[in-house]
């Protein structure tokens, strides 16, 4: 009965030692370990947002666009009322002829009497007047003509026309309104060339690339994205940085003011850096080290260097390439230890 206790009490000790063996979060050091991402939602936007208005004044009649309507280059976008433009028109031909008949006139008087000056007839005097006279009203012809020619580029400039392809995103007059010349009527954006915008904090300005993934939140694809300005100075209150993104090659299906995310990759400048947890760095006598697992499942303390920090992560360098470092639980740990492992790789 005493053998049997003792063998039953033995097996006991051996789960109980077994069990007692801690599971441990890992990552293991590989290729991709030396680069860190960085994520920013941003919108999509055009490049050029142009506030169109008419190069003259007058009463709006005809409103052929509406918000969120799409447009081509040529369109006819808005159109004024031509009476009163018509009438300048009509005023302007008017003064042409009455400039015109001057003219001839005058170049009559001074032909006859520079035949009469050739013949001692008149002295040079008299002929200066009719030359003077001539003169003058050649000008006020070509004056009377430049007149005309504005009024009738006037009487273009009713039709307001999209100078490009894009999307109507506002419209601040209504059918019937009067409207002054150089008053802003609606707002195109360009769809010619789409961009992301993006907001970075001015701590991480430095780790904006000239390169990102832009990825779509309503969309399964993809593009690369150029950065193509950043804002010189932060904004005021949130104390960020505008950043555009060019797209340069926008997947089908993207419209504007989508939700985008753009991503960063941060590459270390030092090639053996590797980028962990702070939860696997383990202070001892202002030395950072972490523990690595060896073959046998046995744990050891390593030393290395920390690069920098960066937000929860840590950039060190001393680990090489396939080692497994602890990153959860480290002060739980002692030199020599066993303990079982699940590779967590990033």
């Amino acid at each position: 009965m005493f053998i049997l206790s003792t063998t039953m009490l033995g097996c006991s000790e051996d789960e109980v030692i077994e069990e007692r063996v801690p599971l441990v979060k890992t990552q293991r050091v590989d290729r991709s370990a030396n680069m860190s991402e960085s994520n920013y939602a941003g919108t999509v936007c055009g490049r050029y947002e142009t506030n169109l208005s008419f190069q003259v004044g007058g009463r709006l009649i005809n409103r052929a666009v509406d918000v969120g309507s799409r447009v081509a280059i040529g369109d006819v976008l808005m159109t004024l009322d031509t009476k009163d433009i018509v009438q300048q028109v009509n005023q302007g031909e008017a003064q042409v002829n009455a400039a015109l008949a001057q003219l001839q006139l005058a170049e009559s008087n001074f032909y006859r009497y520079e035949q009469l000056y050739r013949e001692d007839a008149i002295p040079a005097a008299v002929l200066d007047q009719y030359r003077t006279t001539f003169d003058a009203a050649r000008a006020s012809y070509d004056n009377a003509v430049a007149a005309a020619e504005q009024t009738h580029n006037a009487l273009s400039y009713t039709n307001l026309v999209a100078d490009a392809d894009g999307v109507i995103s506002s419209v601040n007059v209504e059918q019937g309104q009067v409207i002054a010349a150089g008053q802003t009527v609606l707002t195109l954006i360009q769809t010619g060339e789409l961009e992301v915008e993006i907001n970075v904090p001015e701590n991480k300005l430095p780790t904006v690339d000239q390169e990102a993934t832009i990825k779509f939140w309503a969309l399964s694809s993809e593009t690369r994205g150029v950065v193509r300005e950043i804002a010189p100075m932060a904004d005021a209150v949130s104390r960020t940085y505008r950043v555009r993104i060019t797209l340069t090659e926008p997947p089908r299906g993207v419209q504007l003011g989508m939700t985008a995310n753009a991503i960063f990759t941060d590459r270390s400048e030092v090639s053996d850096a590797i980028i962990l947890p702070l939860s696997a760095i383990y202070q001892s006598d202002d030395q950072a080290r972490v523990w690595t697992v060896g073959g046998d499942q046995t744990v050891e303390l390593k030393p290395v260097t920390v690069q920098r920090f960066e937000g929860n992560n840590v950039l060190v360098d001393g680990l090489k390439r396939g080692e497994v470092v602890v990153v959860a639980g480290v002060n739980k740990l002692r030199v020599g230890q066993k303990v079982r492992t699940e590779d967590a790789r990033p």
